[in-house]
């Protein structure tokens, strides 16, 4: 055991599970955190048996607000050693379907940022008080510009990057790592099927790109790294040209 304990908000998807293997295999503990709490004792058993390490499975449901300060102040009594935190949940319905139902593009905004910003900040007065820690958050190459075909998405994880920029600064004066992990198109059930994909990355491989700019302490990565260039070149496009492409 490494004395540090992994908490891993949206744990069924295919980047927190592989994540959460990865700090396992390093010797951290593990509460994956979900909705789909069977699921998660499924994958919390099989980690614990694979690594050695102390594993759970905790329910989290990110729209209800109202419970996080609850459920970080359990997951904190839970932690062997320093808690680190790792944030992978999102919700991303086709942008069509959100231009006909708003109620799709609300669900997507309070899960993909609300429901963020409100258990970051049940977390980060813990992260004071514990002087230490990592965090590390799961935002988007999507949020770095409005785009034709994903721009409610894309305005949700743009609002996660400028919270997540803000609790940087809160928590840097504690001692406290706050990572902002940008991945390009990574072949998960969000991206599966959509048309004109390409450099695919996997969940494993983003998965330990992201534990490996946590423990160096990096503030904003993009994953794979190429994508820096990518979206450096899509930001450059003036808004009058810009407008125009189907992207």
């Amino acid at each position: 055991m490494s004395g540090e304990t992994w908490l891993v908000l949206g744990g069924s998807s295919a980047i927190a599970r592989a994540f959460a293997r990865e700090a396992a295999a390093g010797g951290d503990a593990v509460l994956l955190a979900g909705r789909d709490l069977d699921d998660l004792k499924r994958t919390a058993a099989d980690i614990a048996i694979r690594h050695g390490v102390a594993a759970e499975a905790v329910a989290f449901d990110a729209r209800k607000d109202k419970t996080h300060k609850k459920f970080m102040a359990a997951c904190s009594r839970k932690a062997k050693g320093t808690l680190n935190l790792f944030l992978a949940f999102a919700e991303m319905p086709e942008q069509a379907a959100m231009e006909t139902d708003f109620a799709l593009a609300r669900g997507a905004i309070e899960t993909t940022y609300l429901g963020a910003a409100s258990v970051l900040s049940a977390a980060a007065p813990l992260f004071e008080a514990q002087a230490g820690g990592r965090i590390v958050v799961l935002g988007s190459v999507a949020g770095d510009r409005g785009r034709l075909k994903n721009y409610v998405y894309g305005s949700a994880k743009a609002g996660l990057h400028a919270f997540v920029q803000g609790l940087r600064a809160r928590l840097s004066r504690a001692g406290v790592t706050v990572t902002t992990i940008k991945p390009g198109f990574v072949d998960t059930a969000m991206t599966w099927g959509q048309p004109g994909l390409f450099l695919v990355a996997s969940p494993e491989a983003c998965a330990r790109a992201c534990l490996r700019h946590a423990k160096r302490g990096a503030e904003v990565r993009y994953v794979p790294w190429f994508w820096w260039g990518i979206m450096a070149i899509i930001k450059a496009i003036p808004e009058r040209i810009f407008k125009r492409l189907s992207i």
